[in-house]
C-alpha cells in the first residue's frame, strides 16, 4: 500500500496561483532528485499553470520536467490523465482520489482552506483509508514568497 500524506493548507490563494499548486512546485523541487514523480492535476489548464509555476522556480531549484504527451523522460511528468510510465511519487491535484494512486509508493494529497475543497479532501482521505493506504497529515511548510518581478 502507498504512504499517503495530507498537507493542511493555511494560507490562503493569491491572484498568481493556488497555495495548494505553489507548495505542489516546491514539493517537486524538494522530491524529483529522490524519484520520478508525477502532478496529476484536475484538467490541462490546471496543469499548464503548474508547468509554468515550475518554470518560474529560481535556477537553483530547477526542476525538469515536462506535460503529458509531450517527447522525452523528464523525471517530472504533470498531467490531468493516468501516467502511462511508473513513478515514485504522485502529487494529488486532482479533486476526486485517482483510481491509480495505489501505484505509487508515496501519495501527497492537500486540505485547502476553501470548505468545499476542504469536504473533497475529507472524501478522498476516507477513500485512501478504505483502500488500506497509510496516512499522515502534515502542517503546510512555510511558502516561499513570490518573486515579485515575475507577472
Amino acid at each position: 500500500m502507498s504512504q499517503v500524506t495530507f498537507y493542511l493548507m493555511s494560507e490562503p490563494d493569491d491572484a498568481r496561483a493556488s497555495a495548494v499548486e505553489r507548495l505542489a512546485c516546491q514539493l517537486a523541487a524538494d522530491a524529483w532528485g529522490a524519484g520520478h514523480l508525477y502532478l496529476h492535476c484536475a484538467d490541462q489548464d490546471q496543469a499548464e499553470r503548474l508547468d509554468e509555476l515550475l518554470w518560474q522556480l529560481p535556477p537553483d531549484r530547477f526542476v525538469p520536467h515536462q506535460l503529458q504527451g509531450e517527447t522525452g523522460q523528464a523525471p517530472v511528468e504533470i498531467g490531468c490523465q493516468p501516467p502511462k510510465r511508473r513513478y515514485a511519487c504522485l502529487i494529488n491535484l486532482a479533486e476526486q482520489t485517482p483510481l491509480f494512486a495505489g501505484h505509487f509508493a508515496q501519495v501527497v494529497d492537500f486540505v485547502p482552506t476553501d470548505e468545499t475543497q476542504k469536504q473533497q479532501a475529507r472524501e478522498r482521505y476516507k477513500h485512501y483509508r478504505q483502500a488500506g493506504h497509510a496516512l499522515e497529515m502534515r502542517d503546510q511548510p512555510v511558502l516561499a514568497a513570490p518573486d515579485p518581478a515575475q507577472p
